[in-house]
């Protein structure tokens, strides 16, 4: 698995005016691994996007990856109502949309509960971007690879989100 303060690589394969690959840090102390590589998987966007209760779209959630919006309850409560509706993993984007350098440490809440499934922070300018393309494509999800090995392809090769600083 990965240790704190590594990052982990995703890529969007559609749409693809955002097929890039995008940086996420995992939860510092709770949730699972990446024990699998998905090569094609749905990254849903939550709905209501804080996830802090019943989801309106949960059965879309079911074997997919979901996208969560930062903020409303703690991160490990996010995690759990997507380990709840069957989901493989969580991508908690920061709601500070003009966020693209600062990687928060998600921690686990003062409840003692745990969550199984992985759980990554991802930059706000990053998830909104993808919201945003999906949202003018009329596309109830994205289609990712989940974890990509960026020390495997050349520098110049990697394409990474222009808005972003590697």
């Amino acid at each position: 698995g990965l240790r704190i303060h590594e990052y982990l690589y995703f890529q969007v394969l559609s749409p693809g005016d955002i097929r890039y690959i995008f940086t996420a840090t995992p939860a510092k102390d709770f949730g699972g691994v990446f024990n699998t590589r998905y090569d094609q998987i749905h990254l849903v966007p939550a709905d209501p996007p804080e996830a802090c209760g019943e989801l309106n779209n949960g059965v879309f959630i079911q074997d997919q990856i979901a996208l969560v919006e930062r903020g409303g309850c703690s991160f490990l409560s996010k995690t759990r109502v997507i380990q709840e509706h069957g989901g493989r993993a969580v991508i908690i984007a920061d709601n500070a949309y003009d966020n693209d350098s600062f990687y928060i440490e998600m921690i686990q809440d003062s409840t003692r509960r745990t969550a199984d499934i992985p759980a990554l922070f991802l930059l706000g300018r990053d998830g909104y971007m993808i919201r945003r393309s999906l949202e003018q494509h009329g596309l109830p999800w994205a289609v990712i690879s989940i974890p990509v090995n960026v020390t495997s392809i050349p520098t110049y090769e990697v394409m990474q989100p222009p808005w972003t600083f590697w």
